[in-house]
């Protein structure tokens, strides 16, 4: 009797232990799921094979390509880009008039669509003026991760005698601007060195344009009555602080038909494009007055924002680094900075000159991108 209440109390006191082994192996495979790092972004084929082979940086550098950094340190905390997912997109067949049902806060009403006229022209490759209005807010479900727009923080409005601010009437959209007293070029070699200098003042917008409707990132801007932009993972809150994204026609106020012919006719001195009255776009020549501005010590690291640029930001021109649609495809935020002149590539009609700087980098150059990208566009004060 005593030897089988020995075996009993074995067998139940062993299948106790058994079940318990077995659960604390489930418990610990369960506890191993990998916790993916996200992975330096790869760096892309760029259009650099037209790039023009001088910088326009007085500094130089190993660092002289455009081709994108593939490290990934100095990101900003402001990590919208590991943030998003897919879910967080819309086309901009989704995008409501009026208030937004979405709970974000602080979205301006800078995402109205423009009412102003693009045209240039009288030719038919010019965008004629819109009457509509589209007033939407972010299309994304997340959070705001750079707080209001009172705590945005990638100014430096303590240089240059401080920042102004100007009103854009067509979406209400207050801009701040600079005065950058520098070197005007007179003349450029055919390296693309300056060899004639002068003093000049301009004033020049510290932030990126924002204005038009939100087409999806996949599209084309190829509507002719109206001005589009991107917003970066088809959010319009990152819109609101880093600015729209335009193709090359889009951001000259041309039909989309110039991303795919010459229409330098059609380019005018201080070109306007999508720019305000009494404001053009940012020419090359804007670019080295700004870079080569009194005080700047650091080149083009002295043009980007300390906020998530890895800048110095000492001319208080704040160049942020909100990505770009390379290919139809949103790449490189809080990476990097593209933005197009208002002039063709004359070797190539399907390109128009251009400039990237990003993290890391000490040297930026004039190179040749496709139209059909979309960048950032800066505003310079045409008086």
């Amino acid at each position: 009797m005593n030897k089988f209440k020995t075996l009993l109390f074995l067998a139940v006191f062993g299948g106790i232990g058994l079940w318990g082994c077995d659960d604390s192996s489930s418990a610990s495979e369960g506890n191993n799921e990998s916790s993916a790092v996200e992975s330096s972004s790869s760096v892309k084929d760029s259009d650099s094979t037209e790039e023009s082979s001088s910088s326009i940086d007085k500094k130089s550098s190993g660092n002289e390509t455009k081709d994108k950094s593939s490290s990934s340190e100095n990101k900003s905390s402001s990590s919208a880009k590991e943030t998003k997912n897919s879910s967080d997109s819309k086309s901009s067949s989704s995008v409501k008039s009026g208030d937004s049902s979405s709970s974000k806060k602080n979205v301006s009403s800078s995402s109205v669509n423009s009412s102003s006229s693009k045209n240039q022209s009288s030719s038919s490759s010019v965008k004629q003026s819109s009457s509509s209005s589209n007033l939407v807010q972010s299309s994304s479900s997340k959070g705001n991760p750079w707080g209001t727009s009172a705590e945005w923080g990638p100014f430096n409005c303590n240089v240059n005698g401080g920042c102004l601010e100007f009103t854009d009437d067509r979406n209400d959209r207050t801009y701040k601007y600079m005065k950058f007293d520098g070197k005007k070029c007179l003349n450029f070699n055919d390296k693309g060195k300056c060899t004639d200098e002068k003093d000049t003042t301009i004033y020049a917008m510290v932030e990126n344009l924002n204005i038009g409707k939100m087409v999806d990132g996949s599209l084309d801007q190829n509507v002719d009555n109206e001005i589009e932009r991107y917003c970066y993972d088809n959010d319009t809150l990152i819109c609101h602080y880093y600015g729209g994204l335009y193709q090359w026609a889009e951001m000259m106020g041309f039909n989309d038909s110039c991303n795919t012919k010459s229409c330098a006719h059609l380019i005018q001195e201080n070109h306007q494009g999508i720019c305000p009255d009494k404001w053009h776009l940012l020419t090359y020549e804007d670019f080295y007055i700004i870079l080569n501005s009194n005080g700047n010590t650091h080149g083009i690291e002295g043009l980007r924002s300390t906020f998530g640029c890895g800048g110095y930001n000492g001319t208080g021109f704040s160049l942020v680094c909100g990505g770009e649609n390379w290919g139809y495809a949103y790449d490189n935020f809080d990476e990097g900075v593209y933005w197009f002149y208002p002039e063709e590539t004359d070797s190539n009609l399907l390109k128009a000159s251009g400039s990237y700087t990003g993290l890391s980098m000490t040297t930026v150059r004039k190179g040749s991108y496709k139209k059909t990208h979309g960048f950032s566009v800066r505003c310079v004060k045409a008086e």
